[in-house]
C-alpha cells in the first residue's frame, strides 16, 4: 500500500470513529432530553445507537461523558477555526471571528440544532451529575485554545500569562452570551448575543493604576 493509499485509509477510519462517536452522543442527548438523566442507562443509549455495550465503553466512560460529547465536538470546531485565523488578528478578534465562522459556515446544521442545544445547555446547570463531565470538556477546549493563541503570538503559554488571559476573556464573553441565550423567555439569537458580548469587551476602557487620577 502506498503512502497516499495509507493516508486515505487512515482518514476513512478516523471519519468512521467520529461518525460512530457522534451517533452514540446524539442518542445519549436525545434520551436525556426525553426522559431525564436519571432514567437513562448506558444500555438504552447503546440500543438507541445500535451498538453493543462494549462498543459504547470503548468511546465513553459513562452516560454523562456521552451526553456532553456533542459540546466537545463544537469546541473542537471552534478551535480549528481559531487556528485558521490570519496571524495578524488579535487573539480576541481571532476568537470572535472563529465563533462566528463556526456559526456561519454550517448554518443549516447549526440552526437545526439550536432548540436542542439550548435545552442541553440548560440541563447542564440543572443536573449536578453532568457538571464534572462538562467542566472537563470545557477545560480541555480552553487549554487547546490557549495553546493555539500562544503559537499565534510566539509565546510560551507556561511562562507568559497573555495567551491564557486573552482566551479567558474570549471564553467569558462567549459564556455570557450563552447564559443569556439559555435564560427563560424569548432571548435574542445567539450570534447577536455573541456580537454584543465582544463589543462590550472592546468598549471597556483600559484600567488605570491605583492612585492615578483621570481627567
Amino acid at each position: 500500500m502506498s503512502d497516499k493509499e495509507g493516508g486515505r485509509a487512515e482518514g476513512r477510519r478516523a471519519r468512521k470513529v467520529q461518525e460512530s462517536r457522534a451517533v452514540m452522543a446524539n442518542a445519549a442527548v436525545d434520551l436525556m432530553l426525553d426522559r431525564g438523566l436519571d432514567q437513562v442507562t448506558v444500555e438504552a443509549i447503546s440500543e438507541r445507537a445500535d451498538v453493543s455495550r462494549r462498543t459504547f465503553s470503548r468511546y465513553f466512560s459513562g452516560k454523562e461523558d456521552a451526553v456532553v460529547d456533542t459540546l466537545r465536538a463544537d469546541y473542537a470546531r471552534i478551535n480549528t477555526a481559531l487556528a485558521a485565523r490570519p496571524p495578524q488578528e488579535t487573539p480576541l478578534t481571532a476568537y470572535y471571528r472563529a465563533l462566528r465562522g463556526w456559526l456561519d459556515d454550517e448554518p443549516t446544521a447549526w440552526h437545526r440544532r439550536l432548540p436542542r442545544s439550548r435545552d442541553l445547555l440548560r440541563l447542564l446547570h440543572e443536573e449536578p451529575a453532568l457538571l464534572p463531565a462538562y467542566l472537563r470538556v470545557q477545560d480541555e477546549a480552553q487549554n487547546e485554545s490557549v495553546a493555539i493563541v500562544a503559537r499565534r503570538l510566539g509565546l510560551d503559554a507556561e511562562r507568559d500569562l497573555r495567551p491564557a488571559l486573552a482566551v479567558s476573556l474570549a471564553v467569558g464573553a462567549f459564556g455570557t452570551a450563552v447564559r443569556f441565550w439559555t435564560a427563560p423567555g424569548e432571548p435574542a439569537p445567539l450570534p447577536q448575543l455573541i456580537d454584543a458580548a465582544f463589543a462590550a469587551l472592546a468598549d471597556e476602557p483600559a484600567p488605570t493604576a491605583p492612585g492615578t487620577t483621570t481627567k
